[in-house]
């Protein structure tokens, strides 16, 4: 599978042939390739919409890009371009990235696209172990140092709320990513320091990308949830 993705992220390169801007540190030089490609890869082979985010800055790189001197999410965020200039079209994302080679990659949940439920990542931890148990078909899941995202089909924001209607009670650390949301994807660097990862990575059968339906996994991301220090209710970013 990688071999497949590698050569057509290849193809990609030599089709569009768009200039590398000189990166300026040895950092940024290595951060090249492998955002362009997760970026890439995730609008061509999956046809996720994706955007840059804000990213960092400051002399040491640990401030927010963006106006906000508070910013809860620093550089893991859209700003400009903003998040409703998403897209799948491959000559846009490599126009971006080769313009902006160490922005996270983010992916714009909702609509046609997955949409995600995350929850901190002990808890989540234990929820796949539980839902794996039980013989759930899970789908790809997104790491971070502190949550995991459980991504699932497209679902509507009424349709949300009506499944969190029937719950007697919701931790405030589970977190939901639908219409008109956002979530950072591999290979990022996350807002809180630490790489974002493929706990699963995506994996295509002959239907296409599966994912699970939503109602499918929140019941066990609940119970898990409720379950973790503080009854679910630290957030964690």
């Amino acid at each position: 599978m990688r071999e497949i993705l590698g050569r057509r992220l290849q193809r990609l390169r030599d089709r569009f042939k768009f200039p590398r801007a000189a990166p300026r540190s040895t950092a940024a030089a290595a951060a090249v390739p492998s955002l362009l490609d997760g970026a890439l890869t995730c609008a061509t082979l999956w046809r996720w919409p994706v955007l840059p985010g804000v990213g960092r800055a400051g002399a040491d790189s640990t401030r927010c890009a963006c106006p906000d001197p508070d910013c809860v999410v620093p550089g893991a965020h859209p700003f400009d371009p903003g998040l409703l200039a998403a897209t799948a079209d491959a000559r846009m994302v490599a126009w971006w990235w080769t313009r902006r080679p160490t922005a996270p990659v983010l992916l714009a949940t909702g609509g046609a696209a997955p949409c995600a439920v995350s929850l901190s990542a002990g808890a989540a931890a234990r929820a796949v172990v539980r839902l794996d148990a039980q013989g759930m078909r899970l789908g790809p899941i997104v790491a971070t140092p502190t949550r995991w995202s459980l991504l699932v089909a497209p679902y509507s924001l009424e349709r949300l709320g009506e499944l969190l209607y029937a719950k007697d009670h919701v931790p405030s650390s589970l977190r939901f990513h639908g219409e008109g949301g956002y979530l950072l994807l591999p290979p990022s660097t996350a807002s809180g320091g630490g790489q974002v990862r493929w706990e699963r990575e995506p994996a295509a059968g002959r239907d296409g990308l599966w994912l699970p339906e939503v109602e499918a996994v929140v019941d066990a991301l609940v119970e898990a949830s409720s379950g973790a220090p503080g009854g679910g209710s630290r957030l964690a970013y």
